[in-house]
């Protein structure tokens, strides 16, 4: 296996060398990408996290949740935190929530793994701004995207509330110590700056690779999408607006990468949970049946539109 990643990554170097100017235009469009739709999407949403956990939230959420996370999902409460913000934020994000309640001992490792499985949530303004306006150019298609993505997550979290086995601890008192606004807002940049360029590397790497394959591989252009959307969302639900396909199809395929992230995706949440017991696995798992469910409920749903 070590031969292998090297070989691939002497021959990437090799093709790197040989395409510089496909290099430079693939961290000119990764960095727009980033200055465009990543970084103003997640950074207010990182900072606003960190505060709210200082002064108290995860416990009010706590309170108003405690009967869908215990009864539906059957995890701790604590982690309704978590669902909130994911669903608001968007993907990578979860990642970077249940690690601060991990490191700070609000939730276990197995809980921690659990709710990255049912928290995998695109941001709702790329789906309706982007997706919508400029890929799809219909709003009410991106609402039925947006709507069955984020219903079709709370089915695998309700199918795998028993694949890893969380007791519902709701009367744990952890402590919790309360800093100024300052220092919170100091230690938020900091840590949301990490991150997100954490992000744009794997953006980059991955991208990267994207238009490397799209320039030695002769594939089909749907074949090539699919390759792309699984390596890199972002391209290969742009390349679906490009192809001569219907809209339940384009919905369809849409919907399948949304839900599964793309490998870009996947390496950013490994990148971010690293160093911890928080397992990557079960995360895998559910978006390969996540991708699933959302793909046969707009195929279905596009019958009786």
């Amino acid at each position: 296996m070590k031969k292998l990643t090297l070989f691939l990554l002497i021959l990437l170097t090799i093709l790197l060398f040989c395409n510089s100017n496909i290099i430079i235009e693939t961290n000119i469009y990764a960095v727009k990408l980033f200055k465009s739709n990543v970084f103003p999407t997640l950074f207010p949403f990182f900072i606003l996290s960190d505060v709210l956990i200082n002064y108290g939230f995860i416990e009010f959420s706590s309170t108003i949740f405690k009967p869908i996370m215990n009864k539906i999902f059957k995890i701790n409460k604590d982690t309704s935190f978590i669902l909130i913000m994911s669903m608001i934020s968007g993907f990578p994000s979860s990642a970077k929530y249940t690690k601060d309640l991990y490191d700070n001992n609000i939730i276990n490792s197995n809980e921690a793994s659990k709710i990255l499985m049912f928290t995998h949530f695109s941001n709702p303004l790329f789906i309706i701004g982007t997706i919508g306006t400029i890929y799809l150019k219909n709003i009410k298609l991106a609402v039925l995207i947006l709507i069955i993505h984020y219903i079709s997550n709370i089915i695998v979290g309700f199918i795998f509330r028993n694949y890893i086995k969380t007791p519902i601890n709701n009367n744990i008192n952890y402590k919790r110590k309360t800093y100024s606004l300052s220092y919170v807002l100091k230690n938020a940049i900091t840590n949301s700056f990490n991150t997100l360029f954490l992000i744009l590397g794997t953006i980059i790497i991955f991208l990267t690779i994207v238009n490397l394959i799209d320039n030695y591989l002769p594939l089909n252009p749907l074949f090539k999408t699919i390759i792309n959307g699984i390596l890199e969302m972002t391209g290969g639900i742009n390349n679906i607006s490009y192809l001569s396909l219907n809209n339940r199809l384009k919905c369809t395929i849409i919907g399948m990468f949304l839900s599964f992230g793309g490998l870009s995706v996947h390496m950013q949440i490994k990148s971010i949970i690293s160093n911890t017991d928080i397992k990557y696995t079960p995360y895998l798992l559910a978006r390969t049946f996540h991708s699933l469910i959302t793909s046969i409920l707009i195929y279905t749903i596009f019958t009786f539109v």
